[in-house]
Parts: C-alpha cells; structure tokens; sequence
C-alpha cells in the first residue's frame, strides 16, 4: 500500500510537470485551454491506473501508430479497419458514419461492377465491400467479382451477368440482399423489377451454364447465348423510402439517405434540428434541450429496479444515429408517449442533449409524430426534373390520386415540370396551372418515377 501511494505520489508530480507543455502545444494547435485541459485529466486519470511501463509502452506504440495511419492515410485505414469486422453490422454503420461525416471522405454504394467481396480504396473513395451485406457471405460475392474481372470487363445487363456468372452458385437469398442493397442499379435502377425477376434470371442463369457444361455445339456462338431471355417482371419501383426501407434490410444502416429526407424541408421551416446540431451545441453550451426530426428503431418498454417503466430506442436522421437512448415519462405522460410510438416510427423528439464521460448522452423528455410537425408547416410547392417526357403522365396520376383521395385540410401548393431530354434545345419548364396536394409522401412517390431525376421544394 505504502508502495502504490509512494508511486500515485510520482505519477502526479510527473503530470503536474507536463500539463503546462501540453496545454501550450495545444493552444498553437488552435484549441482553448477549457479543453486542453478536459483531454489532459482524462489522460491523467489513465495514468494512474496500475498499468506497468511495458504495458502502457506497448499501448502507446500501437496507439501512436494508429493514429498516424488515420491522420495519413484515412480512408486505406478506414476500408481496413471495417474489413477486420465486416460480419459486424453495428460496428459498420459506426464506421461509415466516421468515413462521412468525420473524416469527408466518400462511400461508393455496393455495386456489381465497382465492388470486390471485401472494402476497397479507389481514387481515395472507400468502395463498400459486396461481403459486407447480410446474409451474404464473402464466397458468393468473390463469384461475382471473379467473374467480372476474368471477363475482363464490366456486366452490361442484368442477363449479361446471368450468362457469366451462375447465380444458381450465389443463392437466390444474397441475390435479394444485393437487389435491395443497389448493388444492380448499373445494370437497372429499378430495383423493385430485379428483386421480383430473380426467380426468372436465375432459372435462365442455370441453364446457359448447364449448357455451356455440356458437349452441346451452338449455331449462334457460345454455348447458352441462343437461349431466349426471360421477361423481367413490370413493375413500379419502390417508393423512396420504401427503397430506403429495403436498403436498410440488406446494408443494417440508411446508406444512401434517410427516410426522414423527405421531410426536411418542412422540418426546418418549423426550426427542428438534427442530431449533428444538438451534439455541437450541447457540446458548446455545456448542454442543451434540442427538438430533432428523427427514426426511431429498436423501441423497448422497460421496467427500472425500482419497478420505474421507461423507452429505451435506438434514433437516426441524415446526419447520424445515436444508440440506447433512454426516455424516462412522467407516470401521467407515459400512455400518450407510447401511443406515439405504436403510431409512427418517424418523431419530433425533445432532447435533453448533453456530454457523460465525454459521450454525447441525451435522453429523450417528450415525443410527437413528424406528420404532425410537417402539416404546420406547408410546403411551398415542387420543382420536378425529368429526363424523359414518357415520366409526365405517370407525374400526373400520382398528383390527380393525391387530390382525389385528400381529405380535410391538406397543404397544396403549385408544382413546375423542368424537362431535361437531350433532344431539347435546353431545359423546358412547364407550369401546371393548379395548386395540387403536397406531402413528404408524394414527394417521395415523384422522385420513384422512372424518368424522374429529382424533386426540389420551391
């Protein structure tokens, strides 16, 4: 005992010695001395932790080294990294919030023709790994890949990869999760007909590589190439947030955007904020009560150990997720938030936003439905950009069924068509005449449409 107090003694005097050093490499480094000094305890509160030299040596080189990698090569560190736990769904939405928000740096989307089974850097873009979805696996998607790179070239369509590679082999399970995930959008954007034509395309797959594995001769050049291609199924695609939706199945996080997308227009008109804004001003202001436009997953009701019920959730919007986030409801309050809940997954929360440890640790004090958030608001009306002029009827049933079918007071607004085809002399825009119905949901079914290149608010 009188040898660990003997060596607190030293460990102290040796850390009061460097603080000074440390807080004035940190002000060159351009941070104030209130923080400098928050780093420098948590430092000094490791220390005396009964590490010996060698231990703590040891993490240093490997913390020193890491770090180095990270601030000089970030996005090789990155793909890495997140192939040293590829299998692990949560770890991977963690580090892709990192690589977009922390360190700028750009996510390639999974594709066919881009992708290797595992993560890869190309032109200091991380290239999301085909092994990384679910229920996947690295074997079936290193089929893929082979085939493409002993082809020498990219698939051109969806029959072209029937032909060489035998989907039979990948399984029809993968083939949705790449369907759901994109990773066909180079091949056709609307994943909705390649995830309801892959019984047909692999059923045309076994039998051009039956028949290559045959000693059959064709007339019309390589074995299978005279066999008839199957008609792919005519359907609409998906919605957008039902492509989120769907995406979020195969990849476990929003990669590509978020369902509340849609809605945040309307939200920021209202001045909710997002999760990114409440973790800088909470960290700014040493806390504060934040209301954010957020998706709530992983919803439980749960009882304390002194029988208290409370939510504990998992919230998410476009600029990032935030898991185990507890609300605790006055007794007289918990009804109406669990309606809330059962209602929607899609809510206003109020946050008490504040830092735990150095952790952004908010709870949630009460809960709306965004619906409710996004009526108040209105909406000023749409810009529509197409690059097909065959988009603009299917535009106007989705306006016409949205007026037939509102009820009540609803948001209406004018709504402008900007044709953006080739054959024009430049972009052509057409007024509509009429205020029509308008919500996240209709703006949401416009940009679905085939033809459709996006949707603005005016």
């Amino acid at each position: 005992d009188l040898l660990r107090r003997a060596m607190g003694k030293k460990i102290k005097e040796a850390m009061d010695a460097e603080r000074p050093k440390f807080e004035e490499g940190a002000k060159k480094n351009g941070v104030d001395k209130k923080k400098a000094s928050e780093v420098f305890d948590l430092l000094e509160k490791f220390a005396n932790y009964g590490f010996n030299k060698s231990h703590a040596a040891a993490y240093a080189v490997v913390s020193y080294q890491t770090g180095w990698l990270k601030a000089n090569h970030p996005v090789e560190f990155m793909a890495g990294v997140m192939n040293c736990d590829i299998h692990l769904t949560e770890k991977l939405a963690i580090y892709a919030e990192e690589v977009k928000r922390g360190l700028d740096i750009e996510i390639v989307p999974p594709c066919v023709n881009r992708s290797l089974a595992t993560f890869d850097v190309v032109d200091q873009k991380l290239v999301y790994a085909l092994g990384a979805l679910k229920n996947v696996g690295l074997e079936a998607m290193q089929l893929i890949v082979r085939a493409r790179q002993e082809g020498g070239k990219p698939f051109a369509t969806l029959y072209d990869l029937a032909r060489r590679v035998d989907m039979k082999k990948v399984g029809k399970r993968p083939l949705e999760m790449l369907a759901r995930a994109g990773a066909f959008d180079q091949l056709d954007s609307n994943r909705r007909r390649v995830f309801e034509s892959l019984d047909a395309l692999v059923a045309y797959s076994a039998a051009v590589h039956e028949q290559k594995h045959s000693d059959q001769v064709s007339l019309f050049g390589e074995a299978g190439d005279d066999l008839p291609e199957p008609r792919l199924a005519q359907v609409n695609d998906w919605i957008a947030v039902d492509r989120l939706m769907e995406e979020q199945k195969a990849i476990g996080f929003f990669l590509s955007g978020h369902p509340l997308d849609d809605y945040a227009g309307a939200l920021k008109r209202k001045g909710i904020s997002t999760i990114a804004d409440a973790q800088e001003k909470a960290e700014r202001d040493g806390g504060a009560v934040v209301k954010v436009g957020v998706m709530v997953s992983g919803f439980r009701e749960m009882k304390s150990s002194k029988g208290t019920r409370y939510f504990r959730m998992n919230i998410s919007d476009s600029t990032g997720q935030l898991a185990g986030i507890a609300m605790f409801p006055k007794a007289e309050e918990f009804g109406p938030a669990r309606a809330v809940f059962e209602k929607t997954d899609k809510i206003v929360a109020t946050l008490e936003a504040r830092f735990s440890d150095g952790q952004f640790d908010p709870t949630v004090r009460s809960v709306t439905p965004v619906e409710n958030m996004v009526a108040q608001a209105g909406v000023t009306g749409y810009r529509v950009f197409l690059e097909s002029p065959g988009a603009i009827e299917t535009v106007a049933t989705i306006l016409d069924d949205a007026q037939a079918a509102a009820r009540g007071a609803v948001a209406k607004g004018p709504v402008q068509l900007c044709l953006m085809d080739p054959a024009l002399p430049g972009e052509v825009e057409m007024e509509l005449g009429q205020d029509f119905v308008l919500n996240p949901q209709i703006k949401g079914a416009l940009k679905s449409v085939d033809g459709v290149m996006s949707v603005e608010e005016l």
